[in-house]
This record gives C-alpha cells, sequence and structure tokens, in this order.
C-alpha cells in the first residue's frame, strides 16, 4: 500500500518557489491499477516524480508499506520496489536489450529476459543482441523500458504518459501490454494519460487539478463527471486526446 499524507510540493520558479501540489491525501491500494489525468499543468506529472523522489516533499510524509520513505532518494526507493517510465525512455548506444535486462534484475536474482520481453509483445530472439539506440522505435523502447521494470519485480510502477510518441500500431499493442501486466503481476499500477483508452484500463481515476486530487473513484462514477461537468478545466485536453 502506498500512502501519501498532506503532501505538498515546490519548484523553483523565476521569482522563487512556487507551490505546485497542496496538502494531497491519497491511498493506492496493492494490485489496482490507478489512472492519474487532470489539464496539463494541473500537478500529475508532479505528483508521480514526487513518489519517486524525483522531487522532494515540502510538507508532508509519502509511505510504503507503512514505511516513511519521504527523506529517501530515488535510488533507495528504487531498491524498496519503486518504478518511473518517462514519457520518452533514454536510449543507450553499445547497451544491448539483454545487458539492461540483466542490469534491471540485479545480482541476486536470476533474468529471465525472454519471459519479460514476451510479456510485452516482443519475440526475444530479434532483440536480446540489439542496442538500445535510435534503431529502434518509439513504441519498441517503450516496450523495452516496462520490461525493465517488469525484471525489477516492482511494488509500485509509474508509467508518464506512455503513448506519448507512438503510432497507432504500437499504441494498440500498448494498451494490450498493460492489460496483461495488470492481470499476471502483482504490481500497483500507476498510468498518467488523457487517452480514454487508457483510462478504460483503470480499476480507479485519480483527477488532479489546480495542484490537488479533485475526484477519486472507479471509472464508472468518474470519467462521466469529467465529460459532463463544462466547469472542469481538463475536459478540453480530455476531449482532444481521446481517439
Amino acid at each position: 500500500m502506498l500512502e501519501i499524507k498532506d503532501l505538498s510540493v515546490s519548484l523553483e520558479g523565476r521569482n522563487g518557489p512556487v507551490e505546485i501540489l497542496r496538502n494531497i491525501n491519497l491511498t493506492l491500494e496493492d494490485h489496482l491499477l490507478y489512472v492519474f489525468t487532470g489539464p496539463n499543468g494541473g500537478g500529475k506529472s508532479t505528483l508521480a516524480k514526487a513518489i519517486m523522489g524525483i522531487y522532494p516533499a515540502a510538507a508532508g510524509k509519502i509511505l510504503l508499506n507503512g514505511q516513511d520513505i519521504t527523506s529517501l532518494s530515488i535510488t533507495e526507493r528504487a531498491c524498496l520496489g519503486v518504478g518511473y517510465a518517462f514519457q520518452q525512455p533514454p536510449r543507450f548506444k553499445g547497451l544491448t536489450v539483454g545487458k539492461m535486462l540483466e542490469i534491471a534484475c540485479g545480482k541476486n536474482r536470476t533474468c529471465e529476459d525472454c519471459n519479460y520481453l514476451y510479456s510485452v509483445g516482443l519475440c526475444p530472439q530479434d532483440y536480446i543482441g540489439r542496442e538500445v539506440d535510435t534503431s529502434l522505435s518509439g513504441g519498441e523502447v517503450k516496450r523495452i523500458e516496462i520490461a525493465t521494470l517488469l525484471a525489477r519485480d516492482l511494488k509500485v510502477a509509474i508509467y508518464d504518459e506512455p503513448e506519448a510518441g507512438i503510432d497507432l500500431w504500437s499504441f494498440s499493442r500498448l494498451i494490450e501490454t498493460f492489460n496483461n501486466l495488470h492481470e499476471q503481476y502483482d504490481t500497483t499500477i500507476i498510468l498518467i494519460s488523457h487517452q480514454e483508452r487508457i483510462i478504460n484500463l483503470a480499476d480507479e481515476i485519480i483527477l488532479v487539478a489546480d495542484g490537488g486530487i479533485k475526484e477519486k473513484g472507479r471509472k464508472e462514477e468518474v470519467w462521466p463527471l469529467i465529460m459532463q461537468d463544462a466547469t472542469c478545466t481538463c475536459r478540453g485536453d480530455c476531449n482532444e486526446r481521446v481517439g
């Protein structure tokens, strides 16, 4: 279980610190898939990065299975089972997919790299020896990054706009991949997205706007509120990105 209590985050602006998140209170249960959605600049990516430790908390606490991780570094949180996949995964010339999976597994675990690649819809024979460089498409790099997160056996896996920069075919495979991950792995999954097809995967939707949690609940409860409420500032963003 991931618990966020009275969390506030401030980032440095041109004229000093700017408060991005204010008094966030949120509980994420084990083995559920959550989608953070909301307007651009509303705070959803900041919240995800605060969970990972990329942004420090100005106030409040973050607890993982009862352990206070608020002051822990990114590396320390990663060792406890928190992982983060960026919108644009990094590429590494000279580093093969197989070696990347081996690093993700760590020294104390057997790396079943073939299974991880199969889980994300990639043929191991075609990819194990390939370098993680510009020869791979955006969709391929996304799925390889997901495979590395699987290799780490995470408690909490965060994916920041996983659909960004990939084609429609890759997007369809990505939807299938997340659906399979949710069914097969005992991991709390957080997806940050505006896409309705990704939101359809959610056990719960969390609407983040104006630096706070505006709605939280099951898709059938929250999604109609987002689409019907004329005052919802994220409605335009959602309508533009559904397709």
